[in-house]
């Protein structure tokens, strides 16, 4: 009984302090790990090189005992402006829509300062390429890929399903990618007035191919944008104006504002600890179900 209350008493605090401060992905990973729920879940892969050129790896996660149905795949893209994150910090992303009965797969890309735009898209796209060739032996249908990412990964999703090139370059055909989920993105963002967008962006000589609003297309995939009314890092405008744009030409788009969270409010929400805060999580699952069934 001591060592219980001592655990509740350690949870309880960790969940307050979270709830007050931007907690580093980490750190909330091990807070999910050990807050009960989204059972039947197993990372079925771990540290597997798709990029050997550059040493990039990533994570699969996925029901667990799913038989030999063909579940439909979700690429989430982890954020960190271009410069910080680490696909091992995003566990507890990857098994909320794992325990939805999704197979996960949790990239890593190339980060300023080492690189600059547009590295890091074409690295997203090396990691639709290993899905698209390797997905099928851990129970996912390549026939029904979505991305999905919160921030700059959302950036980097919605870059994927709004512009073609990065795919076609790496011959890979564009539709592979069925849907697209983007959390707190940034899309429309010209002048660049960050440090993180500068630094990214500014050596490009055509900064309106930085935009993925200047992708807009009537044969994009669905998407779902989201934002928090308090994002005070992303602006709500970047989810508003491209949905608009989107609904312009009669691409398919659904659009969510969750009242008082801010920027990591958002991906928060996907966690068991701060799930209730809003439904980011039954919002997106309904979503891409819609979208891949």
């Amino acid at each position: 009984m001591k060592y219980l209350l001592i655990f509740v008493t350690l949870i309880c605090v960790g969940l307050f302090t979270f709830s007050r401060t931007v907690a580093p992905p980490n750190q909330l990973d091990w807070l999910n790990a050990v807050w009960p729920g989204d059972s039947g879940v197993d990372r079925v892969a771990q540290g597997v090189v798709f990029d050997e050129k550059n040493g990039l790896k990533l994570d699969v996660w996925a029901p667990t005992g799913s038989g030999d149905a063909k579940k439909p795949v979700l690429v989430f893209f982890y954020g960190g402006g271009w410069v910080n994150g680490e696909r091992t910090h995003y566990g507890f992303a990857a098994k909320a829509f794992a325990a939805k009965g999704f197979v996960v797969v949790v990239p890593d890309y190339r980060k300023v300062p080492k690189i600059r735009f547009p590295v890091f898209n074409q690295d997203a796209a090396q990691s639709v390429k290993w899905v698209r060739d390797n997905i099928a032996k851990f129970g996912g249908d390549p026939d029904r890929v979505a991305v999905a990412g919160h921030s700059a990964g959302a950036y980097l999703a919605v870059m994927l399903a709004l512009n073609p090139q990065y795919l076609t370059e790496i011959g890979v055909d564009p539709k592979i990618i069925k849907a697209g989920v983007g959390l707190s993105g940034p899309y429309d963002f010209i002048p660049f007035d960050s440090r993180r967008s500068i630094d990214a962006m500014h050596l490009w000589p055509r900064p309106l191919e930085t935009q993925p609003v200047t992708y807009v297309s009537k044969d994009a995939p669905p998407l779902m944008l989201a934002t928090g009314t308090a994002d005070d890092t992303v602006k709500p405008r970047n989810a508003i104006i491209l949905t608009q744009r989107l609904h312009a030409v009669g691409t398919q788009v659904e659009f969510h504002a969750y009242e008082g969270l801010n920027h990591e409010d958002v991906v928060k929400a996907l966690s068991k600890p701060f799930r209730k805060s809003a439904p980011v999580l039954d919002d997106a699952v309904a979503f891409l179900k819609g979208a891949l069934k």
